[in-house]
């Protein structure tokens, strides 16, 4: 089994310098390489491997599942891209470079948010002085309700 996001993490400020760096790890810039990678560029934040065979909704080119998965499958391995799981629901996709951020999702209206990780440095504290473990939520978020629910809901975290 493979370890989620332990590889290291390559710089891709453009997609040029990604393309390159999959030349220089022996894989050819094929058309379904290239498209995925613009898109990954194009998109918002993480997207999931059927948002980015859609064509992020219709903005970018249409692309084969198949050739989707394979290839995010070799990026990921080569440090390029990363993945993480936002409640429930597949994976999302990113640029590896934008995935150095920590995760917070609302198990009640869906909602995701990305944090810097020193955002989250008191809790990974806090774990590590009651366990010992040494924490990250760049591949699995912290789960709960954010703020807007639990004034929803008139009551405190639970």
């Amino acid at each position: 089994m493979a370890r989620a996001n332990a590889g290291p993490i390559l710089a891709a400020p453009d997609v040029e310098t990604v393309l390159s760096a999959v030349r220089a790890r022996g894989l050819r810039v094929t058309t379904p390489r290239r498209v995925l990678i613009e898109t990954l560029f194009a998109a918002p934040g993480p997207v999931s491997a059927e948002e980015i065979a859609s064509g992020l909704g219709g903005t970018r080119a249409d692309l084969d599942d198949a050739s989707v998965y394979g290839n995010l499958e070799r990026l990921e391995a080569l440090g390029l891209v990363r993945h993480v799981h936002l409640g429930h629901g597949p994976g999302k996709w990113m640029l590896a470079d934008r995935a150095r951020r920590e995760y917070l999702h609302c198990d009640s209206c869906g909602a995701s948010e990305a944090v810097e990780p020193s955002a989250l440095a008191p809790a990974r504290e806090a774990i590590r002085a009651a366990t010992g473990y040494e924490a990250r939520f760049t591949h699995f978020p912290i789960v709960g309700r954010c703020p807007q629910c639990v004034r929803e809901a008139g009551d405190g975290p639970g």
